[in-house]
């Protein structure tokens, strides 16, 4: 099935005019170590510009002034580190502040490197959780591989061909019917739902299959994966505070996730052209993306725009 501008639209969390930041979810966010430290910055980032209320970055200590600087709407938590990397001493600590903060969900993985942290928070953890980058490495080196959480947590789990060629075992490949059946098989090893990015993104619960229809070369740098990363697991922490967290919330998630950071990433080279894009300007195209939507469900006719720098207003026709 083919991702729509509607079906998206149908599935995005509401705003009702009550809400506070904790209607909206907490985000617990593993990520960065000395060599990737802005890995988490931009997961935050999209975390908190896709809606969801809250977002804390746990990153090595020696990392935290420059996140703490780079995004101050978002909390710190120092851990232990080892080498550059989050260590696996952070365990603890990191118990401990799930217990006294109760985060909704957990996005790990992204510029952990080989954090010896992974593994054993992974086999321990009990929350909701986007499962990432070194994350998905982790898993791929295990001894049971991604079968290993199965049943242990509700999970988005969210490879590039060379992670899922890592999961797997198998060798990677661009025809659609052979990544389908990559992403149904990881669904049907951790139980969850299933991404394998790329061109045409392919989302599934192992059931319903689902293929993203926006995004381009604008995408293609460094960063983007950890930004979409951000996307979905905001997305989940709306979805999930409202509707419960399991795989049709988070197959919502996922869905919009993939089609909002395309979508997004098209309106940035539109803007800057599809060479000039960062990683860190893409939730910067939110907002037009969900005014898009919106007019696009309205049935207007008239050619949507976006401001450009100047003031100005680039028209497009839909």
């Amino acid at each position: 099935m083919r991702i729509t501008r509607r079906q998206v639209l149908s599935f995005l969390p509401k705003r009702p005019r009550r809400a506070h930041k904790g209607t909206f979810g907490r985000v617990l966010i593993i990520a960065g170590s000395e060599k990737m430290a802005g890995a988490g910055i931009l997961c935050a980032r999209a975390v908190l510009k896709t809606g969801a209320g809250l977002a804390v970055l746990a990153l090595p200590k020696s990392r935290q002034s420059t996140a703490a600087a780079a995004l101050p709407e978002m909390l710190t938590l120092p851990l232990p580190e080892k080498n550059g990397q989050i260590a696996r001493s952070a365990l603890p600590v990191v118990r401990k502040f799930i217990k006294e903060f109760s985060p909704s969900l957990i996005l790990i993985g992204p510029g952990l490197a080989q954090s010896a942290f992974i593994l054993p928070f992974l086999n321990s953890n009990r929350l909701p959780a986007v499962v990432d980058a070194d994350a998905l490495n982790a898993l791929a080196g295990s001894r049971h591989g991604a079968k290993s959480i199965r049943g242990r947590f509700p999970v988005i789990c969210t490879p590039h061909p060379g992670e899922m060629q890592r999961l797997l075992g198998k060798k990677s490949s661009d025809e659609e019917q052979v990544r389908i059946a990559y992403a149904r098989e990881l669904s049907a090893l951790t139980g969850g739902v299933s991404l394998l990015k790329g061109y045409h993104t392919v989302v599934t619960d192992g059931e319903k299959i689902y293929v993203n229809t926006t995004g381009g070369p604008a995408l293609a740098k460094a960063g983007s994966g950890d930004t979409l990363a951000g996307f979905i697991a905001g997305l989940w922490a709306q979805l999930g505070c409202a509707e419960g967290f399991d795989n049709k919330t988070a197959l919502k998630a996922a869905v919009c996730g993939v089609y909002l950071h395309g979508l997004c990433g098209d309106l940035a080279g539109q803007r800057l052209t599809s060479r000039c894009v960062l990683a860190s300007e893409v939730a910067d195209e939110l907002p037009h993306a969900f005014m898009q939507l919106q007019s696009g469900c309205a049935g207007s006719k008239a050619p949507l725009s976006v401001p450009l720098r100047d003031g100005r207003k680039h028209r497009r026709a839909r």
